[in-house]
């Protein structure tokens, strides 16, 4: 057992850690590079845009560090990706030359994958899905997330680089289709508030959720917050974001 951790230690860092005795120190070597540059291969292909606005040397000395301190909780490869968005979000020490959005972009790009494998199940035989909902109860699949951010994710690339965020947040929601095709929609705060209520919500209809939007909102015709609302919720309905009633 010992030597399995003084193996493991000295793949993780052989800067700091000594090379196993009873192994020769150029196989070692080997090992450490074919160990490396798996988990780094696996981390750039699952964020693409933030290892492409990345510069080398910086990226590899993040994967770097990550290989070498982060614990990980989860020994399956699909979920490498999230242990890497934790150790960016309680681990790292942002370095002065870090985009100031990479933790927002690193679960951006997270969601996508782990909606793709997520297993969920969609209790169909309780949802009504082509009925008016004005009145009953609006269901919102498990399969569609949700999403906040300070910064305008969605946008980021190796031309569009925000170092301040956006005056307004970004709202997003993210979901999965029945082709398990991953999509992402850009949507207004209202929205977001709508989706949020629902998705907490287990007895009031649709009307009482959008009346009560429209006193936060403090408009003086409220039945044009929930005549928008519904054009809204049949929109996310033929997106599969919302499901129907609950029967």
């Amino acid at each position: 057992m010992r030597q399995q951790y003084v193996f493991a230690a000295y793949i993780r860092n052989p800067e700091t850690n000594p090379c196993p005795e009873a192994i020769e120190e150029r196989r070692m070597k080997i090992y450490c590079e074919l160990f490396y540059n798996n988990v780094e291969g696996f981390i750039a292909n699952s964020f693409p845009v933030l290892r492409q606005i990345i510069p080398d040397k910086q990226w590899y000395a993040m994967i770097r560090d990550y290989f070498a301190n982060h614990l990980s909780h989860a020994p399956l490869f699909p979920e490498m990706p999230r242990e890497f968005v934790k150790y960016l979000e309680h681990e790292r020490t942002m370095q002065p030359d870090d985009p100031p959005f990479i933790l927002e972009l690193a679960h951006y790009e997270w969601v996508e994958l782990a909606l793709s494998i997520l297993d969920e199940h969609v209790e169909e035989e309780i949802i009504i899905p082509d009925s008016d909902f004005l009145d009953a109860i609006p269901v919102i699949s498990p399969l569609a997330w949700p999403l906040n951010y300070h910064f305008p994710v969605h946008k980021i690339s190796s031309d569009f680089q925000p170092c301040v965020p956006g005056a307004m947040q970004t709202h997003l929601i993210v979901y999965r289709d029945a082709d398990f095709e991953v999509h992402f929609m850009e949507i207004n705060s209202v929205t977001a508030r709508l989706l949020q209520l629902i998705s907490t919500n287990d007895h009031k209809s649709a009307r009482i959720l959008l009346q009560q939007i429209a006193v936060e909102l403090n408009h003086v015709h409220p039945d044009i917050v929930i005549h928008g609302g519904m054009e809204v919720l049949d929109e996310l309905r033929k997106r599969h974001v919302i499901l129907g009633i609950y029967s």
